[in-house]
């Protein structure tokens, strides 16, 4: 019982204050969630809207039972492809902004370079990397999630390093630190936030692009060619369990994403966070 409780009342202490602030969020996207799929429900069933157009979500629910096995092999297969591509991506974005913001001729070169890529669209990417890697190589659709995750991370990550304090500068100058210690003590620093508001941008984009290129080639047993199959030959439902398979993994991939926002000990201390 902490000081300012009542006699004969508990008072939470501050960690569980915050942790059951935070449960309380969840509350209101709860709320909408259910009543959005009630409201589905009903449209379908009152409209009498035919199922291969809208399926309700009763029988999507009915079709992630029957068809569990399949959808969650599919759901691992796609899993992996997104989050490997997305760690390259990550990796290659976040080194080429060091880079970049190291040397300026490199930047100048390169910056057009990465706005290009980004343009082009991945039903463009997906069989150009499968001629080069193979249509079944699981690298050709990981590269099409490195490619899209890429630009992001880059571009974020590149003005993070950027936007420094001029004071923070000039302060270590007048120290005569090193190269290598005013990027590990100002810059890194500077941009950790725009690197974490990238991972939230890159982290659904991967499975987007991972379940886009498996359109275009590779093994049966992915969400791509699980979503595609089923729709052809009318098993309506079945996509669109497979199409929510798909959006618990972006939205995992996200949740894991803010998580790591929220441990980052630099972002902390620039918001003023405590432990």
């Amino acid at each position: 019982m902490t000081a300012s409780a009542r006699p004969g009342q508990y008072s939470l202490p501050r960690s569980g204050r915050r942790l059951a602030g935070r449960f309380d969020g969840l509350v209101p996207p709860l709320i909408v969630g259910i009543v959005f799929l009630g409201l589905w429900e009903g449209a379908v069933a009152g409209f009498g809207i035919d199922e291969f157009l809208l399926p309700k979500p009763s029988s999507i629910a009915a079709a992630l039972r029957s068809e569990w096995p399949t959808l969650w092999e599919a759901t691992v297969q796609t899993g992996i492809i997104a989050v490997s591509g997305l760690l390259i991506g990550i990796a290659v974005g976040a080194l080429l902004a060091l880079l970049v913001t190291r040397f300026g001729w490199l930047r100048d070169a390169t910056t057009p370079l990465a706005a290009a890529i980004n343009a082009t669209p991945i039903v463009a990417l997906a069989p150009i990397f499968n001629a080069w890697f193979g249509i079944t190589s699981f690298r050709s659709n990981q590269a099409v999630v490195v490619t899209v995750v890429f630009f992001p991370v880059f571009i974020n990550t590149a003005k993070g390093l950027s936007q420094v304090d001029p004071d923070q500068l000039e302060l270590l100058r007048s120290y005569a630190a090193s190269r290598s210690t005013v990027v590990r003590k100002v810059q890194i620093p500077s941009a950790v936030p725009f690197f974490l508001t990238s991972l939230r941008l890159a982290a659904p984009l991967s499975v987007i692009a991972a379940i886009v290129a498996e359109y275009f080639g590779g093994p049966q047993n992915r969400l791509g060619p699980v979503i595609t199959q089923n729709a052809s030959f009318a098993r309506y439902d079945n996509a669109w369990a497979a199409i929510v398979m798909a959006s618990v993994l972006g939205l995992a991939l996200f949740v894991l994403a803010i998580l790591a926002e929220r441990l980052v000990p630099w972002r902390r201390a620039q918001t003023g966070e405590t432990g």
